[in-house]
């Protein structure tokens, strides 16, 4: 999905040195939110990509459905009660440029719902992933942090952009 004329920028963090996570802040005055990165780790094998809002990674709150598949074979899971949402599977971040991630956040700022998160991510060379999280609080989000799991780190000139989309 590429930023288009309904997406309006709100940041672009480009890393000049290596980071465990990337977090957006102070994000208001939109409906939904887009992020789009294609991230790299340091030294290291792939890993998943995770993402959390306000702080909240050490509780339960996120739950996700998977579906993957890689050209021969397709699966999909279901994971409940977990400390953040997944946002890869098949396709993972890894230590060269290749795969693009699409997040999809919806009704951010609601404080009557849960939080809906669709995420799609490729790479030609091992296949798609779309995942569906819901984080069960109604809280509005107010901060996004993007991390690998393992405590692995982002690479320098990793980019993550955030993208707003305003209530038509």
């Amino acid at each position: 999905m590429a930023a288009g004329s309904t997406y309006t920028p709100i940041a672009t963090t480009t890393l000049g040195s290596s980071q465990a996570t990337v977090t957006f802040s102070s994000i208001s005055g939109y409906t939904d939110l887009v992020i789009v990165t294609n991230p790299i780790i340091t030294g290291a094998t792939a890993l998943n990509l995770q993402m959390y809002f306000n702080a909240d990674n050490a509780g339960t709150s996120y739950s996700f459905i998977r579906l993957t598949g890689n050209g021969s074979a397709a699966s999909s899971d279901r994971i409940s009660n977990y400390p953040t949402c997944v946002l890869s599977a098949n396709v993972r971040v890894a230590t060269a440029y290749g795969a693009q991630f699409n997040i999809n956040i919806f009704n951010y700022s609601n404080t009557t719902t849960y939080k809906t998160v669709l995420s799609r991510s490729n790479n030609a060379s091992v296949g798609t992933d779309t995942i569906v999280n819901l984080w069960r609080s109604t809280a509005a989000i107010t901060s996004v942090t993007l991390q690998c799991d393992s405590g692995v780190s982002f690479a320098s000139g990793s980019i993550f952009s955030i993208y707003g989309i305003a209530a038509a």
